[in-house]
């Protein structure tokens, strides 16, 4: 059997072949077409593609039940001396004065006061507050205007295609508020995982946020102002994940750009051949 019977590309004989002015355009553009169609499938090749996904469960749950929070906050108005962080929940917690990886930096030649702290909560419902509660002697007058820097729980993620409120509070200015006003800050934190290429997890927390702003009195009637931050956990855990696309589509992808393109220009150039060739024979037939 002759090895010729299983060509399977088979050769077009010479004389049927023509090359055209026509022809060399639709090829050119055919070619530019395709590199076109290449260079976006190579982009979207090496570019990581980020897709998000939303199940119910603990994701961290090496962390201990514990969720770290990072806060920052100035209090223009209220001196170090009297400004603590008070923690406690629904497992028991009551800490009052909380001073553990925190640091109060002076402002305004001390009339004011920076707060940076680094502290865990438990994962159940509870409350953080910044307050004079921990004071040995309760100012007159505190004013509790504020601004927060920064308030956010869990890794810090700085990743460029995930948007999302993980620090929702940063940048709150409550400097023209009543200065014995509370401040209530209601929290709904959303657990948050992200999953590199290499499937390495980073555990972060989204969060929501309510506020609202009363004069608190205590049983006294004195007025002791604060700011409460209520937290309450979402069972509703959110994933991004980055995914890259596999070779094998890509390839494929490049084969059918390029064999769909040739077939289609090969179509288009044979009606404008057969259209050329009919109205030459009529105008043939007309000069006859």
């Amino acid at each position: 059997m002759d090895d010729a019977e299983f060509d399977i590309y088979r050769k077009v004989p010479k004389d049927l072949t023509q090359p055209t002015y026509t022809g060399a355009i639709i090829s050119i553009c055919c070619c530019l077409f395709i590199l076109f169609l290449f260079l976006s499938e190579l982009t979207g090749f090496i570019t990581t593609e980020v897709v998000n996904e939303l199940y119910v469960d603990d994701p961290d749950k090496d962390s201990g039940g514990k969720i770290d929070v990072s806060l920052n906050i100035s209090l223009p108005n209220l001196h170090c001396e009297l400004v603590g962080l008070d923690i406690q929940d629904e497992m028991g917690r009551h800490e009052v004065g909380h001073i553990d990886n925190s640091m109060k930096i002076p402002l305004n030649n001390g009339v004011g006061c920076r707060f940076e702290g680094q502290f865990s909560i438990n994962k159940v419902p509870g409350n953080f507050h910044v307050s004079t509660h921990s004071a040995t002697a309760q100012p007159q007058n505190p004013d509790m205007t504020h601004i927060i820097h920064k308030l956010s729980f869990g890794d810090t993620l700085q990743v460029q295609n995930v948007h999302g409120a993980f620090n929702a509070l940063g940048g709150a200015d409550r400097l023209n508020s009543n200065p014995l006003a509370s401040h209530d800050y209601i929290l709904k934190i959303v657990p948050t995982v992200y999953e590199d290429k290499n499937g390495k997890q980073r555990y972060s927390y989204q969060y929501t946020v309510a506020n609202k702003e009363y004069v608190a009195y205590s049983h006294t009637g004195r007025i002791i102002p604060a700011i409460w931050f209520r937290y309450d956990l979402s069972p509703i855990t959110v994933k991004y994940t980055e995914r890259r696309q596999p070779l094998y589509r890509f390839i494929t992808t490049i084969c059918a750009i390029i064999g769909g393109t040739f077939t289609v220009a090969g179509i288009l150039d044979s009606c404008i051949f057969t259209a050329s060739e009919a109205w030459k024979k009529i105008q043939l037939g007309k000069m006859h």
